[in-house]
Formats: structure tokens, sequence, C-alpha cells
């Protein structure tokens, strides 16, 4: 059963006016280690969860054509948002923020046709096959695989033998997340922070990681190891980065993750 998946982060005798730095270098440590650079939204929770957002915007992550000047990448430079958000200081406040990061998925057959059957030119994703990583579904101005006139392409002519045998298997799909990372005030929700860090990390559920229901073969194996890895590095470049003195990474529903991962793997051999 899937379970989610967090980091939590501590530092010794944290000032309010520091969380600003803080967020801003874990932050900044996502486009090193999978992910993306820019920051997709900034939300602020007054005293507790309860309680509706009292600051929220939302920057975006997709690219757009600006005409004559060429694309334009949505989002906000990580110290952008965190200045924006800690404008409202305040002790019993939390500053959450969403940011993009990619692992392998496994996508099932009918996730595939429906991307199928949309605009190739936003039908953006990586997949996995035995020579190379490749870019599908992108136009010309993607840097990916294109063709002019989809209707010519084998891959991509409706109905074709080919299309029908790719798309009746799951497959392995680089997929972008938005995880939240999200820095506590000391006073927020009667001191979360002492549970669950001066600043969390909400990686989502952890099926990546193991794919409980996937065939464990070869290369189901490989790409479950290159999650685990993109995650090791990651926790170990915002804990350095951050200068945090503490880290813990736990599930919802209190189970280790690595013992899971080795239970998986054992089963596969």
């Amino acid at each position: 059963m899937a379970d989610a998946l967090y980091l939590s982060l501590w530092y010794p005798n944290l000032r309010l006016a520091a969380l600003a730095e803080k967020l801003t270098a874990v932050l900044g440590e996502f486009a090193r280690h999978g992910g993306e650079p820019l920051v997709y939204s900034a939300t602020v929770w007054p005293v507790s969860w309860q309680e509706a957002p009292v600051f929220q915007r939302v920057y975006g992550r997709v690219v757009q054509a600006a005409g004559a000047d060429g694309p334009v990448q949505l989002g906000a430079e990580p110290r952008a948002a965190v200045d924006d958000a800690l404008e409202l200081l305040h002790e019993d406040y939390a500053y959450e923020f969403q940011i993009g990061w990619s692992l392998w998925e496994l996508e099932e057959p009918a996730a595939r046709r429906r991307k199928a059957t949309a605009d190739p030119l936003t039908a953006l994703h990586f997949t996995q096959d035995d020579k190379s990583l490749r870019l599908v579904g992108a136009g010309p101005d993607a840097g990916g695989e294109a063709t002019a006139d989809p209707s010519t392409s084998p891959s991509l002519r409706s109905g074709s033998a080919q299309e029908d045998n790719a798309l009746a298997e799951p497959r392995w799909v680089l997929t972008p997340r938005l995880v939240r990372v999200t820095g506590f005030g000391p006073l927020f929700d009667d001191g979360t922070y002492e549970q669950e860090g001066h600043i969390r990390i909400d990686f989502g559920n952890d099926t990546p990681f193991l794919e409980e229901e996937a065939e464990l073969d070869s290369n189901a194996a490989r790409l479950m190891a290159e999650n685990v890895r993109r995650l090791v590095d990651l926790t170990n470049g915002v804990e350095k980065a951050s200068g945090a003195t503490a880290r813990l990474l736990w599930s919802e529903l209190g189970e280790s993750l690595a013992q899971r991962l080795s239970a998986r793997l054992g089963k596969g051999n």
C-alpha cells in the first residue's frame, strides 16, 4: 500500500528571521537533483492547517510561446517566492512552496492512450526504452523528437499496430510531480516544528520507490534504484546547503522506506 513520504530538517537555535535563508537554500537544491529551478506556488497558512490561507500565489510551471521574444518559462526564482511569502512574517504562520521534482513512474496503458490522443505539443514526457531516453510528443520548440505532420509518423498514427502494441503495456516514464516544502514558525499549530522539523518536505506517495504492483524485472529494479538515488542525493543536498543539524526521512504510516524496499527487492529474487 502506498504511503506518504516526508523529510524533516531541524536547525539549532533557529530564529524566525533566518527561516527565509533556509527555505531558499532548500528550494535551490531541487534543480541540482532532478527537479525544476523555479517555484510553482507559495501559500501562507496562519495559526493552523484548519485556517484559510492569508496569502497564495501561483506562478505556474510550463513553457508558453511569447511571440517574437521566444518561449517564457513560468515560475518564480526561489528567493523571489520566499520573499513574497515571508513579507507576512509571524511566529504562528507556516510557509508552503510547491516545486517540481521528477521520478521514474510506471504509466498505465489507459493513461498513455489518453496522452496519445492529446495535442502532441502539450503531451510532454520522457520515456525509457532499451536504447536511450528521449522526449516524445514534443514540438520543434521543445527540442524533442518532433514530426512536422503527426499523421505521417508510425509512432503517432492512430490505429496502427505499432501504436496499439506500444500502448498495451505499462511503461516507465520520467514524470514531474509537485513537491511541497514548508517552513514552520515556532508557534504554528502548537509548535508542530518540534515533531515535523523547522522545514518539512512532502514528497507525495512513495509508489515510485517501490511500485509494489509492478513486475520486478531488471529494468524496473534499475529505475527504482535511480529514484532512490535521486532521493538520497536530494536529501544530502538540502541538508548540506541549508546547514541542517538533524534530519529524518519518515512516512505517514510509520513504516521505514528502507525496510519496505529491502522486502520488495527480496521478493523479486
